[in-house]
């Protein structure tokens, strides 16, 4: 009897471990079911983002433009879903990443013995007197009034004067944003696998470092070392954000443009009008930090999202044209006119009447109709910087699944290397250029008074 309710003793536990119909591994009756995945967050809309759905499209011209001699090859590509900014950045969301940069050094400076050596700007342990990661303080306002005396001259050290006018004004030159990048594409490599000091020829890696030298100038320099490890893939980027407003003057000679040096960016009333004179290197800086600011807000959720960044020449192209091949301009139609007479988009028609649209120079986002997907200036307005590296042989180097090609110029490389593809056309261009399929480029480190960015973001499938 004892021997039998043993027996039955150890049936039951068996069972009850894993060995029933539903084990904690997800057996049933020992098929193969899988690991139990939990729930899949599903991801909400984000802010002012438009959903491109997945698509498969002819990239680039369909017909030549002889007069032009333009030949840019064609090529069948297909692109999984992203996010992507209704609007080209404007000048008061660029602003808070400027802001951002501006309170930062200051709330560093706050807590520097240097300068006012308040240390509770800086955060270097957790409430259990356990030592942390340095990190600033955000949740103690700055001081901007009634302040003391050594607070006072901490704020002021971020700002100038003005030799001639007097004006207080915020110098753009001390608003450095350093972040790091690790390159996961290029560790994944199968050259860098078990790498070992076998006495073999090394591989050599590129390594992009940057530093403030003690002239306050920032130097940025690629450093070519033997593969170690994958600290390696880690660049570090020191990125002065304050936008070139000089680029009114410098574009335009013998112009009377000096009203937009002076306003453009500073001035409220342009708020809402498209940023510009921001370089590919300031927008990719602008990406990295909307993600870090991001990614804090959400943190205690345990929510993860994917990074922002600059679209792809392809993923542009493809929201331009509402993921059809048929479509040369984001309206669908061949021509630049709709049916009441009114241009479409803000351009030049020709002959110097940049104000035949009602707007001389940019307009305020959302100025004129969107696409079918929801996305404004599309074609016109500002043309927008991509990630993609320039190249004259065009789609040719790129896949067809997700194309891309990227290519990362040395600081000491030739500038004819460090070009990036900019889309879309801008105010000052004619109906050719702001066309969706055709392509244009411009040094990474230039701004330009006619070239400005939106940022995308990969969408992960939720389980709905």
């Amino acid at each position: 009897m004892r021997k039998y309710f043993l027996l039955l003793l150890i049936i039951t536990l068996t069972y009850s471990c894993g060995g029933g119909r539903m084990g904690r591994i997800g057996t049933i009756g020992g098929e193969l079911t899988g690991v139990p995945v939990g729930r899949v967050w599903d991801e909400p809309t984000p802010y002012n983002m438009v959903l491109v759905s997945r698509g498969a499209y002819t990239m680039g011209p369909g017909e030549i433009d002889s007069l032009w001699g333009i030949n840019i090859p064609t090529r069948g590509v297909s692109v999984d879903n992203f996010w992507m900014d209704e609007t080209e950045i404007t000048n008061s969301q660029y602003k808070q990443f400027v802001y951002w940069v501006r309170d930062s050094i200051i709330r560093e400076r706050m807590a520097d013995p240097r300068y006012a050596g308040d240390d509770f700007y800086k955060i270097t342990e957790d409430i259990y007197g356990d030592p942390v990661t340095p990190h600033l303080n955000w949740s103690i306002p700055i001081p901007w009034t009634r302040n003391t005396e050594e607070e006072e001259a901490t704020i002021n050290s971020l700002y100038i004067t003005h030799p001639i006018t007097g004006e207080k004004m915020l110098d753009g030159s001390q608003l450095n944003f350093r972040y790091e990048l690790y390159d996961a594409a290029e560790a994944a490599k199968s050259k860098y696998r078990n790498v070992s000091g076998n006495g073999s020829t090394p591989i050599l890696i590129s390594k992009d470092t940057a530093y403030i030298a003690q002239d306050g100038s920032i130097v940025n320099e690629t450093i070519t070392r033997p593969f170690s490890s994958h600290y390696d893939f880690v660049h570090t980027y020191i990125v002065n954000v304050y936008p070139d407003t000089t680029c009114w003057i410098n574009d335009f000679h013998n112009s009377n443009n000096e009203i937009y040096m002076r306003n453009y960016f500073s001035n409220p009333a342009y708020a809402h009008y498209p940023v510009v004179g921001v370089s590919w290197q300031q927008a990719t800086a602008f990406c990295e930090w909307r993600t870090l600011f991001l990614r804090r807000s959400v943190s205690s959720a345990g929510v993860q999202v994917e990074k922002y960044r600059l679209p792809t020449e392809a993923e542009w192209e493809l929201a331009a044209r509402s993921g059809s091949s048929d479509n040369i301009y984001p309206w669908g139609s061949d021509g630049t006119l709709a049916e009441n007479g009114c241009y479409q988009a803000n351009f030049s028609p020709g002959d110097g009447a940049y104000a035949a649209d009602n707007f001389l120079i940019t307009a305020p986002v959302r100025s004129f109709k969107p696409n079918n997907i929801g996305l404004y200036d599309m074609a016109g307005n500002v043309a927008e910087w991509t990630s993609t590296a320039y190249s004259e042989s065009g789609n040719e180097l790129m896949s067809n699944i997700n194309p891309e090609y990227s290519y990362s110029a040395s600081e000491d490389a030739p500038p004819f290397m460090k070009r990036k593809v900019v889309k879309g056309g801008s105010w000052k261009d004619n109906a050719l250029f702001i066309r969706a399929d055709m392509r244009d480029s411009e040094y990474q480190n230039r701004g330009r008074s006619y070239i400005g960015f939106r940022c995308v973001r990969t969408q992960i499938p939720g389980s709905r």
